[in-house]
């Protein structure tokens, strides 16, 4: 992981950083006036208030609809303040494609913006660096290592694996392993990544390291641009928080767009997560005794390789017990007592470590001597990590075994924290530094107090810019109401209802379709009761999970024109499709979470131990966030026109219906029968 908490030293703000930024969005600004962009009061008054926030280093929530233009509202303030406070900005994304808008679109903007304004062009060469985790990086003196020591690491294939990386080293200008196609042997990757204590600015320089390259621009820049996944990663990594002010670095300031999806990839990274797998290519790492290879194939003695054999064989009882007394022939499986199995496979762990340490006391310090130190401290993560798990620690988290990877081969100990918001407050809302969190959706029916209760947030201030598109023009929302609801004995039914709305909807309407499922069993058996037809009526369809990855997946669905495409949890949310392609959202359910899953059923049962209530604290929120965000996908300009066609009754037979109702920004909404709707249904014509 990466770690820079000394790369930076503070300096002392001097700013004006207010009436720049008020001349900036101004009815009458320098946006409008130099590069003949509209002025939008909405961005205007969001741009002003992450000034304030900036100046005042203080956080700030800020719920920004779709079209107020919140990249552009938080990058002007942010890059000016870095550069004259002289502070890293770290700005978080969630999605590829809001990413790639922001450094392929938005920041060429902002240096045209500052070159044409002469009291700004100051600001125009402000650098930026995107930061990726070490793993993602190729370190060339790795790579050496692994050719001079290839014979002890690798077999053949693996070596023939090894030569390719070698000759793609010669002409790649970044080192990432995403330019590789195809990927990289996994086992290969792990020995000549840069994630290594080899990697460092002693052994590694910035004219022969990719990722020391990488860091040296880091250093040096002024907005940083992480993910969400990795910007957790790390916080969580580096255990308490540092001292003085800043989240990643000292003396930083952070903004994170998306924020509505916080909660679920903190809770994420501030948990455990051990699998078999993982254990297996460890060990593999240190001594493969079928291929007789491995870091001890020459470091190590026969005592040494026998502790790995044993290990291994502990590990493969130890899962194998998960595998058929626990899990059975189940996928998930909440752990609730202490020492649900027996700790068989610790002593082994611990000997293992015992006879690396003392291998490591007589090495001489050098690249083979680093390359064990990492596996030891791998170890001793594992350990650590195994003693959690078995002791159901800490308290205040929720434990499961669960089955993952390719056919549930592989088993995982997981566990993640109860109620995320104490770590996020001590993390990002007490760390005296301004902390901004944007979205189009942190207030489900207009209070924001809830997300506030979830992120830590609760004494932070938080202001609400609506969407300045014209949805009662531009929007039509049809509600089928004759559905049967999706009850237990009613389930085929109701899908069997959905799967003849969402053939009727989606061939009536000429432009594409984009369906959105909460589960990916009801998906595929609409798909297969539905995909024949759409082909016969020379409809292109497409299906989340099935040939394509989900970039590529979006990227023929919106070339398509007419498509129709069906998506789960992760088209939700990201998927920017402007004009016919996307002309019409499907909503196949209301989107509430699963709450047998270990995660939201524990916090269900925290909120009910409190007196409170899980469906209207938790489950309802969280079910509202992710509903907007589905219409979302709708409206992406000014001048898009579609409509949104929901087929769950739910939504006027019981009474949190209204709710859902009353977060959709048309008023208007038309009921639907199969007796009525070949009258009703009238979606928009194409736009020439």
């Amino acid at each position: 992981m990466i770690g820079f908490n000394n790369d930076y030293e503070a300096a002392p703000a001097v700013s004006r950083l207010a009436p720049r930024v008020a001349n900036v969005f101004a009815a009458s600004g320098w946006l409008h006036e130099r590069l003949g962009l509209e002025h939008r009061p909405q961005q205007e008054a969001m741009a002003n208030a992450v000034a304030a926030s900036l100046e005042a280093d203080t956080p700030l929530l800020f719920e920004a609809g779709t079209g107020v233009g919140k990249s552009l509202a938080y990058l002007v303030p942010s890059i000016l303040h870095a550069l004259d406070s002289e502070r890293p900005c770290i700005v978080s994304t969630n999605t590829i494609s809001l990413q790639e808008q922001i450094q392929k679109k938005d920041l060429d903007l902002c240096r045209t913006l500052f070159g044409e304004i002469p009291e700004l062009e100051g600001f125009r060469d402000f650098r930026v660096a995107l930061l990726l985790g070490k793993s993602n990086y190729l370190c060339a003196n790795r790579l050496a290592r692994a050719i001079e020591t290839r014979g002890d690491l690798f077999g053949t294939p693996e070596q023939e694996e090894l030569h390719r990386l070698a000759e793609w080293s010669q002409q790649t200008a970044s080192g990432l392993v995403q330019e590789l196609t195809p990927s990289p042997n996994f086992e290969v990757w792990d020995n000549v990544n840069a994630d290594s204590s080899t990697c460092n600015r002693k052994n590694c320089s910035p004219e022969s390291c990719h990722y020391q390259r990488a860091r040296a621009r880091l250093r040096k820049a002024h907005l940083i641009i992480v993910n969400h996944s990795l910007l957790f990663a790390l916080i969580n990594a580096a255990g308490s928080p540092q001292k003085g002010k800043g989240v990643l670095f000292p003396d930083d300031f952070v903004v994170i767009d998306e924020a509505h999806t916080v909660p679920a990839i903190a809770t994420d990274h501030f948990g455990l997560s051990l699998s078999s797998a993982g254990l297996q290519r460890l060990l593999n790492s240190l001594y493969n005794p079928n291929k007789k290879r491995g870091l001890l194939a020459r470091l190590g003695g026969s005592r040494a390789k026998q502790a790995v054999v044993d290990t291994e064989e502990a590990g493969r009882q130890f899962f194998s017990f998960i595998r058929e007394r626990i899990l059975k022939d189940r996928g998930i499986v909440r752990l609730r007592t202490e020492n649900w199995a027996e700790a068989s496979l610790g002593a082994p762990l611990r000997g293992l470590i015992q006879h690396v340490n003392a291998i490591l006391s007589r090495l001489e310090e050098g690249p083979a001597y680093d390359e064990l130190k990492d596996q030891r401290k791998r170890l001793e993560s594992y350990y650590a990590g195994l003693n959690q798990s078995l002791g159901l620690a800490p308290e205040d988290h929720v434990h499961w075994v669960e089955k993952t990877g390719k056919q549930g081969r592989n088993i995982t100990l997981r566990n993640a924290p109860i109620d995320i918001a104490p770590y996020l407050r001590e993390s990002l809302f007490q760390r005296e530094t301004a902390v901004v969190l944007t979205s189009a959706t942190l207030a489900p029916a207009g209070n924001v107090d809830v997300f506030k209760e979830q992120v830590g947030a609760n004494h932070v201030p938080a202001e609400i810019a609506s969407s300045p598109f014209d949805y009662q023009h531009h929007m039509r929302v049809f509600i089928a109401t004759d559905i049967p609801a999706p009850s237990a004995g009613e389930g085929r039914l109701s899908l069997k209802a959905i799967a003849d709305y969402i053939l009727f909807c989606g061939s009536r309407n000429p432009g594409g379709s984009l369906v959105l499922f909460t589960s990916y069993q009801d998906m595929r058996q609409v798909a297969l009761d539905l995909e024949e037809s759409f082909h016969r009526q020379r409809r292109l369809f497409f299906m989340q999970g099935r040939d394509f990855s989900r970039t590529e997946l979006t990227r023929r669905f919106a070339r398509a024109g007419n498509g129709i495409l069906f998506g789960t949890d992760s088209f939700w949310t990201g998927v920017d499709i402007p004009g016919n392609a996307l002309s019409q959202v499907i909503l196949a359910r209301l989107p509430f979470e699963n709450p047998t899953h270990p995660v939201p059923e524990a916090k269900c049962e925290w909120i009910r131990a409190r007196g409170g209530n899980p469906f209207a604290e938790l489950t309802l929120p969280q079910a509202l966030i992710k509903f907007r965000q589905g219409i979302g996908r709708l409206i992406r300009s000014k001048s898009d026109r579609g409509v949104v066609t929901l087929l769950d009754s739910r939504l006027v037979s019981k009474p949190y219906g209204r709710l859902f109702l009353a977060s959709l920004p048309q008023t208007r909404h038309l009921h639907l029968t199969k007796a009525n709707r070949d009258e009703r249904f009238q979606p928009f014509p194409l736009e020439p």
